[in-house]
C-alpha cells in the first residue's frame, strides 16, 4: 500500500499551487477539463515537482513480443488502466488508443476507491464507448481481477459504501447494470505486461 499523501500539486486546475489536503486539491480539479495534479508525501517533493511542471501525459512505448512468444498486441484496439494513491485511495481511470497512446476518456479523481474498481470501470467504460460508436475492436486490460469481474458481470469489491465513495459506488452499480443489459462482440484481452511492457494506458506513477 502506498504511503499517505500529504501534499498535492495542481498544475492545471481552478487554481494552481500546492495544497495540504485532498479536499483542497479536489476543489481545484474535480470537474475541471484537462486537470493535472499529483500527490506527494513531502513538501520538498511537491515544491520541486510544481517548479518542474506536469510530467508528460504520454503512453510508454510498447515492447515487441519476445521471439519465443511470437505474439504481439493488436494495435487496432483501445487500452484501459487505473491509478490509485493507496488502496483504498484517490482513484482515476482512463482509456487510450493502443497504437498512439491518445487519451479517449478519463474519469476521476474519486476521493476513495480501489485499483480493482477502477480497472473494472475502465473496461466497462471502454466497451460502452466502442458500442456507442459501433466499433468492433478489442479492449486490453492488465488486471486479472477486473477481467474476472467482467466475466461475472459483477464487481466483487469489499469496499463499504461511505460518504467519500458514494459517487464512485453509484458508477459501479451502473456499470454492472450496463453489463446485464447489453451485449458486445469486442474481445476483452489480457495485456501481457511481462512480454510487451506497461500497458499504453498506464499512468506512469509506479
Amino acid at each position: 500500500m502506498a504511503g499517505k499523501k500529504k501534499f498535492y500539486v495542481v498544475w492545471h486546475g481552478r487554481e494552481q499551487g500546492i495544497f495540504r489536503s485532498w479536499a483542497e486539491c479536489e476543489r481545484q480539479v474535480k470537474g475541471f477539463e484537462g486537470a493535472r495534479y499529483k500527490g506527494y508525501e513531502t513538501e520538498s517533493e511537491a515544491v520541486q515537482a510544481f517548479g518542474a511542471g506536469p510530467p508528460p501525459f504520454t503512453a510508454k512505448p510498447v515492447k515487441k513480443a519476445l521471439p519465443k512468444s511470437g505474439r504481439q498486441p493488436i494495435m487496432d484496439s483501445i487500452s484501459v488502466d487505473a491509478a490509485c494513491s493507496g488502496n483504498p485511495g484517490v482513484l482515476e481511470y482512463r482509456g487510450v488508443v493502443t497504437a498512439t497512446g491518445q487519451q479517449i476518456f478519463h474519469q476521476g479523481p474519486f476521493p476513495e476507491g480501489t485499483v480493482n474498481i477502477g480497472e473494472f470501470l475502465a473496461i466497462v467504460h471502454g466497451l460502452a464507448f466502442l458500442k456507442q460508436r459501433n466499433l468492433n475492436i478489442p479492449v486490453y486490460s492488465d488486471s486479472k481481477t477486473a477481467l474476472k469481474w467482467l466475466k461475472d458481470k459483477k464487481a466483487n469489491t469489499k469496499l463499504p459504501v461511505s460518504d467519500k465513495n458514494r459517487e464512485l459506488m453509484t458508477l459501479l452499480r451502473r456499470a454492472e447494470n450496463w453489463l446485464q443489459n447489453n451485449t458486445w462482440e469486442n474481445p476483452v484481452l489480457k495485456w501481457e505486461t511481462e512480454t510487451w511492457g506497461e500497458i499504453p494506458a498506464d499512468f506512469g506513477r509506479k
